[in-house]
């Protein structure tokens, strides 16, 4: 099994697109992420100039954004709502007051189906679009040391690495992989290895361990890289970072999505005898993984899907959070992928039999 695994480790290190395609995901990534690396302490006088609007759902601290307090978010929408009920649903200033005077005593989402009644159907839309507002230099120097009293700014960055390095390193390996059994699933190569004395579960587990393996070193690359850039770019902010926090993500959050995309390709490839039914087929699961949707409120963000192999943290730099059951899903992805990997030892013996 080992010697499978090291031939095939040795095939895709010896090819140069292989070095090529690692250089392009780890600009995609860096592309991506560069953004949260210009996060620092602003100096007394220093304000972010930008020309987005004051409040915003997604705005982030690196543009100048932190959190709204509550009971502020409450006045700033009630403002936004009498704005438009007196623009668009043509109510006067004081009908308008009367409608929020009517709200006071009741919950956000209350009000909002209150507001239905006045034709007003987008009411919680405007409220998740106060989340964040423009700081002063004071309030983003507060709400940074705030958020790294107790963590590290690498365990921050390294779920925003793990959103995109697992987006890109889902394409990649879909395409990475796709000659995995390529060689091996011709007429004649096929029929031959069914003759070698070489068992079904060295076989199947050298091929899968091998692109697993070339898997793990795009991700070691990407790890190693990403990690001694956000030391050096963020050093004379005093940050602590860790290589540890982009390990520990890469581990829970890509290598069980890895491990799916090449248990996949196993058994497509000896199902069709051929892996390029697999490509088309990955596209749409990576697909359906990356898809979003609308929570109970009718807001449109990414909540997860069952055995999705893409894991994303679309919120701000300081507030992602993983989505709901995430370590649920990536156990069972882990499970799955040993299941079709069995199930394709099974496959192999029995044509092996025929």
């Amino acid at each position: 099994m080992w010697l499978i695994v090291k031939r095939e480790v040795r095939n895709y290190i010896r090819k140069p697109l292989y070095w090529i395609g690692i250089l392009a995901v780890f600009f995609m990534v860096f592309q991506s992420v560069s953004p949260y690396l210009h996060t620092h302490y602003l100096a007394e006088g220093e304000s972010i100039v930008n020309e987005y609007p004051e409040t915003f759902r997604d705005g982030d601290i690196y543009e100048g954004y932190v959190p709204t307090e509550e009971w502020e978010r409450r006045e700033l929408w009630e403002k936004q709502i009498k704005e438009i009920l007196i623009s668009e649903l043509e109510l006067d200033s004081t009908g308008a007051q009367a409608v929020i005077d009517e709200m006071k005593e009741m919950d956000i989402r209350t009000a909002c189906k209150h507001l239905e009644q006045y034709r007003f159907q987008s009411a919680y839309y405007y409220y998740a679009n106060t989340a964040y507002r423009k700081g002063t230099s004071q309030e983003i120097n507060s709400y940074i040391a705030e958020k790294l009293e107790n963590r590290t700014f690498s365990y921050y960055f390294s779920r925003k690495f793990a959103d995109f390095a697992g987006l890109f390193m889902g394409f990649f390996a879909t395409l990475l992989l796709s000659v995995l059994y390529m060689q091996d699933t011709r007429k004649h190569t096929y029929e031959l290895l069914h003759t070698k004395p070489v068992s079904a579960v060295s076989y199947l587990l050298g091929k899968a361990g091998g692109g697993f393996a070339v898997c793990l070193i795009v991700l070691t690359i990407l790890n190693l890289g990403f990690w001694i850039l956000c030391s050096l770019l963020t050093k004379n902010q005093g940050f602590e970072v860790r290589l540890t926090d982009f390990l520990a993500a890469t581990c829970l959050y890509i290598l069980p999505n890895m491990l799916m995309i090449v248990s996949f390709y196993s058994s497509i490839s000896l199902l069709f005898r051929s892996p390029l039914p697999a490509v088309p087929l990955l596209f749409l699961y990576i697909t359906y993984s990356n898809m979003g949707g609308r929570n109970r409120d009718g807001v449109y963000g990414y909540y997860g899907r069952p055995l999705a192999i893409m894991v994303r943290f679309p919120g701000t730099f300081f507030d992602t959070t993983p989505p709901p059951m995430i370590l649920l899903n990536q156990s069972f992805l882990i499970f799955a992928s040993v299941l079709i990997l069995s199930i394709s030892i099974l496959l192999w013996k029995k044509r092996r039999m025929s």
